[in-house]
């Protein structure tokens, strides 16, 4: 139905408060701007430790730039008290100072944050907050000479003018540090990109795009762009890294989807760019990666409050336009989390149980920390992001009975039926929940080589495929400064690109906050024998090569496992990777595989 609108918009209170609100919008922006800008500057010092660090305070900037909108409006205009006319009033000034704005949506979003943080949720509607956006993305430029835009364009005219192009391309990064050897660099592009497209014919629109902001992530910055020649288009990506000199080099090209995909996966750290208008950076990131959700694209940027809003709006659509039932999630249940889904969906819901069995030494607070880590931790292409949401309302004739009851039996505190709304529709209302990615859990995937055979030569290599990305992901934590704490193999989920991802982290530790024994001898007799632990464990104690009875009962696992990751039952293993994070070294990880690598080759540096 269409809101009510009224007459005159002469509310001096309204327009006071949406300005207050875009004030403190455009605040944040700009401090999250100047921090993704200065990613450029830690890159060319290799300031690593600097890097990370910005990272993970600028994901704590939106929550308190909104802490204090609210307050500024409790204290100026307190908003508390108002009538909803005036915040439907106020609702409508804000939409007319997003007009001609850069940053609409975040800017919706922004208002959503605030008014949700004011007013009861009963007022979460269409009058008074952004259910649906007001403002269309579509077109946004900054017509300022000084601006700069979205992307560049380059035409090479033909498969001759690659190389001048690259090297335009590579010069426009202006990055303040010398490449230690840019010609064989560019020889090595140029060479890759004649080998994808020698065999088209050339169009009148042959040209290059690339993003005019480098996206920096940990040790790497990222050229990302793509190839047109009429209908055809090709995405690529340039990682530049520091070698151990301390000079530039371009590591390899990225070319397609799947590479783009890798890339910004879920699953790794926000990138840093320099965006003023982020929808555009968005659309074109979209169209390189057209399977992939627009709001992981957001949280792909670090705008994660978006990407919320935008899962959540698409979740609502589909829940119109479906009819099966959440029901409790296949696999093994967890002792800590209660996890649920949606068939139809590929995600996941995952809630806190309110009781854990007495080896769960855990409380809701310790397990919202951990899952607070891993939001600002360096996620390495191993670790699941996920959303947190609180107060969730879903139809109630949309649960499964036994997944109610299920709830109600582990995780009472958590859940209210309830009309809460008077609309006449009963809810499920979940108190709190993260949202996560669906993967095939490891232990289901193995079970299915199982099942189908280890002489079929498609299921031994499916199990080889987990059991070796099992322990790359175990290496890639551990690179990380991150112990998975429980490694069994359920912990772990396949993503659609087959990696393996760690998505459990209840007992998540850094790696530098453990101790890494071997287990003692035992001095006599009757210690040898027992069935027990006879010596001390402190809460931190890892015992390395006790992973083994647990991991690699299957004689096909364990072959394949000790022949690729014999290292990880080794405690001297543990220990050097421990010593050398305490040091401060920041480890290399690659969000592409090491094959696609620029090798060494002494034949390019005399071209």
């Amino acid at each position: 139905m269409p809101q009510h609108l009224p007459d005159t918009l002469d509310s001096s209170l309204a327009r006071g408060i949406a300005k207050a609100m875009i004030d403190g919008f455009n605040r944040h922006y700009r401090l999250f701007r100047a921090e993704s800008a200065r990613a450029k500057h830690r890159f060319e010092t290799a300031d690593w430790h600097g890097q990370q660090r910005g990272q993970r305070e600028r994901i704590e900037f939106y929550d308190v730039r909104v802490r204090e909108c609210v307050q500024r409006l409790e204290k100026e205009f307190k908003a508390e008290s108002l009538p909803m006319e005036v915040w439907h009033e106020a609702k409508l000034h804000y939409i007319g100072l997003l007009v001609n704005h850069f940053q609409p949506e975040l800017a919706e979003t922004f208002f959503n944050s605030v008014t949700t943080k004011i007013l009861h949720r009963t007022y979460f509607q269409n009058d008074f907050i952004f259910v649906r956006p007001a403002i269309s993305t579509e077109y946004i430029q900054n017509d300022e000479p000084a601006s700069r835009p979205t992307f560049h364009v380059y035409y090479p005219h033909s498969l001759a003018g690659l190389r001048p192009t690259v090297e335009r391309i590579v010069a426009d990064c202006n990055l303040q540090r010398p490449f230690a050897h840019l010609d064989a660099d560019i020889d090595r592009i140029t060479d890759v990109l004649h080998q994808t497209l020698h065999e088209l014919k050339i169009r009148a629109n042959f040209q290059i795009q690339a993003l005019a902001s480098l996206f920096y992530r940990n040790k790497g910055a990222y050229l990302v762009g793509k190839i047109i020649n009429g209908y055809w288009e090709m995405p690529f990506a340039l990682p530049f890294l520091h070698d151990e000199s301390g000079k530039l080099v371009i590591d390899a090209v990225l070319l397609g989807e799947d590479d783009m995909n890798m890339l910004f996966s879920f699953s790794r750290a926000y990138f840093m760019a320099e965006m003023e208008i982020p929808s555009a950076y968005v659309q074109f990131l979209r169209s390189l990666m057209p399977r992939t959700h627009r709001g992981e694209i957001y949280n792909a940027l670090g705008l994660a409050k978006q990407g919320k809003a935008i899962f959540y709006r698409d979740f609502l659509t589909h829940l119109r336009n479906s009819t099966d039932k959440f029901r409790i999630a296949p696999g093994i249940k967890g002792m800590v989390m209660l996890v649920f889904d949606l068939p139809s969906f590929p995600y996941v819901f995952k809630l806190i149980k309110d009781y854990y069995p007495p080896q769960k030494d855990t409380t809701r607070e310790i397990i919202k920390s951990k899952y607070r880590l891993v939001r600002q931790h360096d996620r390495v292409g191993r670790m699941a992001d996920t959303m947190e949401y609180s107060q969730v309302a879903f139809p109630r004739d949309r649960f499964e009975d036994e997944l109610i009851e299920e709830i109600r039996k582990f995780a009472p505190s958590q859940l209210e039926i309830s009309d809460r709304d008077g609309d006449g529709n009963e809810e499920v209302i979940i108190d709190h929940l993260y949202i996560e990615r669906r993967m095939i859990p490891l232990n289901i995937y193995l079970q299915e080589a199982f099942d189908a055979g280890l002489d079929n030569p498609k299921a031994r290599e499916q199990m080889e495929h987990s059991v070796i990305e099992y322990g790359n992901a175990i290496k890639d934590l551990v690179a990380a400064n991150i112990f998975p704490g429980d490694m069994l193999w359920k912990n772990f989920g396949v993503t659609r690109h087959g990696k393996v991802v760690f998505y459990d982290y209840d007992e998540i530790e850094y790696l530098t906050d453990c101790n890494f024994r071997k287990v003692p001898k035992p001095r006599n007799e009757e210690e040898e024998m027992s069935g027990e632990i006879w010596y001390k464990v402190a809460p931190l104690d890892v015992f390395p090569e006790t992973f083994g009875p647990f991991l690699l009962g299957n004689p096909a696992v364990r072959e394949t496992f000790m022949r690729h990751h014999a290292d990880l039952l080794d405690v001297a293993f543990w220990q050097q990777h421990k010593e050398r994070i305490q040091q401060g070294h920041v480890y290399d990880v690659f969000p592409y595989d090491q094959e696609r690598r620029f090798q060494p080759d002494p034949s390019y540096h005399n071209k």
